[in-house]
């Protein structure tokens, strides 16, 4: 196994270590499931870089590494729902367009298509994690000056969200047909 599949492997490990830490009163267990969190982030980065870098581009990290940034995303978003940090019809918009464009790709991959990330997809995916580490820790620090920043990058992260999977759906029309 590569290093940028290892990563992704180490993304999934981490998410029920995340959880462990953000859902139960551990001391400082709140921060220390913030720092996983963009750990898991991280190797998001990463895995796809050294993966493109090294040319170990494979079908196990083609397959793992969305399903690991899906993974991540969703156990958090529905954790930040039950911690009452968060609206339940915003995750599942989010969780929902993931399902609706995993689908496209699972059917495009049928025809031997392989539908790439594009621009709007990997935005809304950086828009995802600012907000849910904003989420995470607070607001910090932009509660001491009583501003939204966690609001206003949930609204990106949703707008991005259904562009995002507007945009993918516009493009690969053809395949539904």
């Amino acid at each position: 196994m590569n290093l940028a599949n290892k990563l992704t492997v180490l993304r999934i490990f981490l998410i029920p270590v995340f959880m462990i830490f953000l859902l139960n009163e551990i001391p400082y267990g709140k921060s220390i499931a913030a720092g996983i969190f963009i750990i898991a982030a991280i190797t998001d980065i990463l895995d796809g870089h050294f993966a493109r870098k090294r040319n170990e581009i494979t079908n196990l990290g083609r397959f793992m590494d969305p399903l690991a940034d899906k993974l991540l995303v969703s156990a958090a978003l529905i954790s930040l729902v039950q911690m009452g940090k968060l609206s339940s019809w915003i995750v599942v918009i989010i969780i929902g367009r993931e399902f609706t464009i995993s689908i496209l790709r699972a059917v495009a991959a049928t025809e031997g298509r392989v539908i790439a990330a594009s621009w709007w997809g990997k935005a809304k995916t950086i828009f995802q994690i600012i907000a849910i580490i904003s989420l995470l820790i607070n607001n910090f620090p932009f509660s001491y000056i009583n501003f939204p920043f966690d609001t206003i990058m949930i609204w990106i992260a949703v707008i991005f969200t259904i562009v995002s999977g507007v945009d993918y759906i516009i493009i690969n029309i053809d395949i539904l047909k």
